[in-house]
This record gives structure tokens, sequence and C-alpha cells, in this order.
């Protein structure tokens, strides 16, 4: 072992000594070796910023972050009533971009497909969220053939979605050509990183928007507009692309750091179980977990074939996939190559979701370790070849499984994001959702 890290190890024992955290032991030194040894740099690199240190967390130099912007993005995700433009008069006002993206669920939606505009009820954690018959029979129901994906940890991601598609930096760039007027993509042409440019381009798919008619209705939204963009002329700052810029400011902010992970690299030795400990050095260490789920909120902007299932079936709502959908990354690159492959997510707070996957073809983060372990395809259509190298047999035991899994499931797990939700609109609407089933099940007037 080099001097160097051993002087590493010394520096660790004087800071748990120092700040009264339990005594440096001998778990810990063999995590800290694995985590050096398999990112080549400090477990420092790890650590997430607070949410409230606007100047560590990455953002978008045409969007730089200010805490009115973040203030009124918080408002702006979880307000009903921007939801002006529903299909249906029944649809108006029930819904916002907290009702596929809530905090009760990791900021994922709590059941298998995310519901927006045609969505009734809730539930306990979203997990009751269902189509109202009048939009399923006229085929106008707001829902994704595809998982949500969880947007905590979402400022380390250039590109958003599974196959990448928004955001003009990144990955995309080179890939002006297949931003096609006339659809989503084509919100990249404004030069923003992926955060900005989804928030923007999600607000018109999912029907959401602000118009005058709003903003002298609650008066209280117009000063913060005000003061988030102030050098934006009159013209400018009342508009859907400002309350993008907005939303994914606040979007930005949602990170776990009060996971007991993020505890443990700050210097509280306790804050992980030794279950959880021999599971994060088995993560950096032999599952080589850590090849594809890298850096603070161990995802990478890289797109991987693992022959997961798509969302298909009985208990999903939707009248078939389209092919684009199905093969992720090559779905928007038109590129073979790309075909079956998928974005890697980042992996806090898995524990608030019951489904996995692209498709939520998981139910459990256990079934998906062991899927990995065993290495074998759930998907027929995959073909071989596009397999990723990585998705192989890990040979892993029964128990480190189980470890692998405690520590992705506990030892991420930020429980407190409640934090990042607004305690009251100034709309007086209920948020998540504002439909009658939802109101009555998260106790709104």
């Amino acid at each position: 072992m080099n001097w160097h890290f051993r002087f590493k190890v010394v520096l660790l024992v004087l800071v748990s000594i120092l700040t009264g955290c339990k005594e440096y032991d001998s778990l810990d030194y063999d995590l800290v070796y694995a985590i050096e040894s398999s990112t080549g740099e400090s477990k420092q690199t790890l650590i997430l910023p607070y949410s409230h240190d606007l100047d560590s967390l990455p953002q978008d130099p045409l969007n730089p972050l200010n805490q009115a912007k973040v203030t009124l993005g918080k408002l702006m995700f979880h307000e009903s009533a921007l939801a002006m433009h529903a299909k249906m008069e029944e649809g108006k006002y029930t819904y916002s971009c907290a009702s596929c993206h809530h905090a009760r669920a990791g900021f994922s939606s709590g059941n298998k497909q995310g519901i927006g505009d045609g969505g009734i009820d809730f539930g306990v954690a979203g997990e009751d969220r269902a189509a109202n018959w009048l939009y399923y029979e006229d085929d106008s129901l707001d829902v994704q053939a595809i998982r949500t994906p969880s947007i905590v940890n979402v400022a380390y991601q250039s590109n958003l979605l599974w196959n990448g598609q928004f955001g003009a930096t990144g990955v995309n760039e080179g890939t002006s050509d297949l931003w096609d007027l006339g659809t989503p993509k084509e919100v990249n042409h404004l030069g923003f990183e992926g955060v900005e440019s989804q928030a923007i381009a999600g607000l018109e798919v999912h029907r959401l928007g602000v118009e005058k008619e709003m903003l002298l209705t609650y008066q209280d939204y117009i000063p913060m507009f005000d003061l988030a963009f102030p050098d934006l002329s009159f013209e400018e700052r009342y508009t859907t692309q400002t309350i993008g810029l907005a939303i994914a400011a606040y979007e930005r902010t949602l990170v776990t750091s009060g996971a007991p992970f993020q505890h443990w690299l700050r210097g509280d030795y306790a804050a992980l179980t030794e279950q959880q400990k021999k599971g994060a050095m088995l993560f950096f260490g032999k599952a080589n977990c850590y090849t594809c789920h890298n850096g603070p909120a161990l995802n990478s902007m890289e797109f991987h074939a693992l022959g997961m299932d798509d969302m298909s079936g009985a208990d999903v709502f939707m009248h078939g996939m389209d092919e684009a959908t199905k093969k992720g990354r090559g779905g928007f690159t038109k590129n073979p190559n790309d075909d079956y492959k998928f974005k890697v997510p980042q992996l806090y707070n898995l524990a608030d979701t019951r489904f996995y996957g692209h498709g939520g073809s998981f139910e459990s983060v256990r079934d998906v370790v062991f899927y990995k372990s065993r290495g074998v395809k759930q998907n027929d259509e995959v073909p071989d070849q596009q397999l990723a190298d990585e998705f192989t047999q890990l040979l892993l035991t029964i128990e480190e499984i189980d470890q692998i899994t405690d520590f992705i499931l506990n030892g991420l797990y930020d429980n407190n994001l409640d934090r990042y939700t607004p305690n009251e609109l100034p709309s007086g609407m209920c948020s998540p959702n504002n439909d009658p089933l939802s109101k009555i099940d998260l106790g709104c007037k």
C-alpha cells in the first residue's frame, strides 16, 4: 500500500477523533481503499453539496442559479394552476409536474406509469394514481410508455430522459439534425443543457403553461418572476420558457445530501451499518457497479443495453409502444449501434418506489441486483451483440446480493425529501394533484 494512501487514512482517523464521530475501524479503512482504488480519487469527490449551496451545484451557464429563481421553480413545479391546457374540462387545474415526480416516490411516480392530464386519485405515495375513463376511452391520456425517471440529483446529468434526447450539450453535441422542428426535441435549439431543455419542453408536452389570466388571478407570483428574472424585459419575463428555467433551477437543488452514505463520506462513520459497508465495498469492488454508476450521484451519461423488458401488458395504460421508445438511445440517434441502449440512472432513494428499469419490469432493488449478477437478458427482442460488455455473470453469493441491496436501498436513502416541497401554493390548490379523489387522499380542503 502506498504512503499517499496511508497518510490519508491517518488524516481520516484524526478527523473522526476531532469531530466526535464513531471511531474509524477496519471496515471503514477497507471501504475507503475500495473507493480510492475504484475511482482513482479521494472519497471526497463523491460528496453531494447541500441544496442551499448554489455555487457548488452543477448549473447551466445560460440559466445561472439564484435563490429567487429556485423558490419560484419550487412553486411552479407543484402548482396545479398551471394545468390550464388540459384536453378536457375535467382535467383542468388537477395536476402538476409533481404528479409524476413527487417527493413521496423519490421524485419519480408511485406507480409503474406516471399520469399527468387525465389522471385521478393518489393514495399514500402515488400508488393509486389511475386514468380517468373519459381520457382513456378518448385516447388523450397524458401517459408515457416508459418508466418515469427520478429527478433527484438531476444536476449531475447533462442530458435527460432514458434516451438522452434533451439538452444541446454533452452527448448531444453534433446531433442538431435530429432536433426535429414541431417535436419536443426542437427545444434543444435554444442551447440549454438537459435539465432546462426538458423542463421547458415538458410544460408543453404535459399541457401546462402560464397565461396573463393566471398571473392576474394569483398576483403573488408576479413579484417572484421579477426577482427571479430581473434582467429580462417585461415581455420576456412571464412566459412558459421562464417557468421552465425556474423549474430547472429548482430541480438542480434536489440533492440527496442527507443519505447515510453522504454522512459517512463527511466523516460520520456510524452512519452506515456493517452490512451496508460490506455492500459498498462490493459496489466499488467485486460487483463493478461503480464502472457505470459513478460520480456524486452514482449515475453516468453512458447508454447500455442490459436486455431488460419494455413496458407492456394489461396493467399499463397505453395502446402499444412505438419503436423509437423501444430502442432507447438508438430511437433518438437513428444509429443501429445505439439500439436498446438506455441511460445509466442515479441510485439514490430507490426505496421510495416499487418499479425499476426503463420498463418497470422489476419490483424490488434486490431483483435488479440479482438480475445483473446473473447476467441473463429478459427481453428476447434485444440482440445478444447489443448487450453491454459489463452485463456479465458476477457470481455474487446470496449474502453479497443482500449486502449490495442494503447499501443501495438504505445507505443511499435520504429520509427527508419533504424539505423540497412547499407547505402551500399561492393558488391554494392541492399538490401534487388537485382532482377530488387526490384531495381526499392528500387531506386538502
